[in-house]
């Protein structure tokens, strides 16, 4: 059981990264998608989630209308973050985690999910 995510990197302010979370050895069904970031010397923070149908999701105020969570509902092991307009603020290592979670509803704690990817990295220059 593993969570895999790529399509971080270097990017100047107002560019955009899709980030990827790739599903190994386990589906997401029945399961809530969250992304969190995280700055070094900081906390955890939520950043984005969705839930298991796909119709239900949740931002943090610092993203919305810049970034968007999407999740692939066929093959349910690969979801995604859209992120554009980014800031240098945005910089931080982003993680994708997931949640089990019957209910069509978005959990916001990162205690809540209980797999968790090695994260990836996303510098934005000024």
């Amino acid at each position: 059981v593993q969570l895999v995510e790529s399509g971080g990197g270097l990017v100047q302010a107002g560019g955009s990264l899709i980030l990827s979370c790739a599903a190994s050895g386990f589906t997401f069904d029945d399961s809530v998608i969250g992304w969190f970031l995280q700055a070094p010397g900081n906390e955890r923070e939520f950043v984005a989630g969705i839930a298991r149908t796909g119709y239900v999701t949740k931002y943090a105020d610092s993203v919305k209308g810049r970034f968007g969570i999407s999740r692939d509902i066929g093959r349910n092991t690969t979801a995604y973050l859209q992120m554009t307009r980014l800031k240098p603020d945005d910089t931080a290592k982003y993680y994708c985690a997931v949640g089990l979670l019957t209910t069509n509803t978005v959990l916001l704690r990162g205690d809540d999910y209980s797999i968790w990817g090695q994260g990836t990295q996303v510098t934005v220059s000024s």
